[in-house]
This record gives C-alpha cells, sequence and structure tokens, in this order.
C-alpha cells in the first residue's frame, strides 16, 4: 500500500518552498513545477527549458504514453521564467551537476525531498506527494473531481479521490467523532 500522502497544510507548503529556495533555484524549481502541475516525476525530470516557454507545458507522458497540454499557472509561470532566463531551449529544467545536460535522477529527487520533509519532521513523503500535494489542493479550490479525474488520466472518480487522500480525511474525522 502506498502511504506517500498530499502536503495539506498550505503553511506548511510555503516553509518548505521557503526551505527549498534558499537551498537552490532547482530544487525550488522542482518542487513548484511539482505541486502546480500535478505532473508525475518522470516527466517532470525530463522538461527542457523550451518546454516552459510558452503558456502550456505539452508532453507525452511517460507512464501512460498520452499526449497532455497543460496550462501553466500565472504564478509558476513569473518563477520559471526567472529561472530560465538565459538558458537554452534544450537544457534540461531540472539539471544535474554531474554530466554536461542530464536531467537529475528520480533517487535525487527523492532525496531532495526527504530531506525537506525530516526538516519539517513530516512523515510519508515521497516523489508522488508533488503529484497528490496538486490534486489535493485542486480538488479543495474547485470540488471538480471530474476535471482532476481527468487531468490524472485516472479511471473513475472514486480512484481520483482516493489518490489525493480526500477519502482518509473523511474516514479521519469519522474516527474522531465515533466512540462506543
Amino acid at each position: 500500500m502506498n502511504l506517500v500522502q498530499p502536503i495539506r497544510d498550505p503553511e506548511k507548503i510555503e516553509a518548505i518552498k521557503q526551505y527549498l529556495k534558499e537551498q537552490s533555484q532547482r530544487n525550488y524549481l522542482l518542487f513548484l513545477v511539482g505541486i502546480n502541475t500535478g505532473l508525475r516525476i518522470s516527466d517532470i525530470l525530463k522538461l527542457k527549458v523550451g518546454d516552459v516557454k510558452g503558456t502550456h507545458i505539452i508532453i507525452k507522458e511517460k507512464k501512460t504514453g498520452k499526449r497532455k497540454r497543460l496550462r501553466i499557472t500565472p504564478s509558476l509561470k513569473r518563477e520559471l521564467n526567472r529561472y530560465i532566463d538565459g538558458k537554452n531551449d534544450d537544457e534540461y529544467l531540472i539539471k544535474s551537476r554531474n554530466g554536461r545536460n542530464k536531467p537529475i535522477g528520480r533517487s535525487m529527487a527523492y532525496k531532495i525531498l526527504r530531506k525537506a520533509a525530516e526538516h519539517f519532521r513530516l512523515n510519508e513523503i515521497g516523489t508522488h506527494t508533488l503529484r497528490k500535494t496538486f490534486g489535493y489542493h485542486f480538488y479543495q479550490q474547485t470540488k471538480d473531481v471530474a476535471m482532476l479525474q481527468e487531468i490524472f488520466n485516472h479511471s473513475s472518480p472514486e480512484i481520483t479521490l482516493k489518490y489525493i487522500g480526500v477519502n482518509q480525511d473523511s474516514m479521519d474525522r469519522a474516527m474522531t467523532k465515533f466512540k462506543i
């Protein structure tokens, strides 16, 4: 069972952003892209500078092979523009310090997130946390499970709600009130 959870607390998200920004712009952007797009880590890591210059990110998802066109939010666009200024279109967005032009690996992305999680005493954090955090907050703001299901390419609304932990929230609330 996958115990990776979304980050529900907006203040925690802001604190993590600040922590990562102080560490490195690259790590900060990794987090921002993840929580603002809902893309899988495998798709984030293969993004190049040219992929984020327009209004949309257009990719072929690694897992599903499906083409995805995703609007870049205005706040993410501002941060991306600052970050990519002066970079070549063919440069990886989340670039490794090793080699000439390679993205960081999935395990390095995991280490970056785990280090931030440990700093803030968060458990159940992994690379999928970024995607789940996007989904959780998208749902809380829009209550549109059908659109989120489509963004995530899930086969049913139930899968989407379970995936983002909304069902868990309901169970937790019910158990808090339950007594015999």
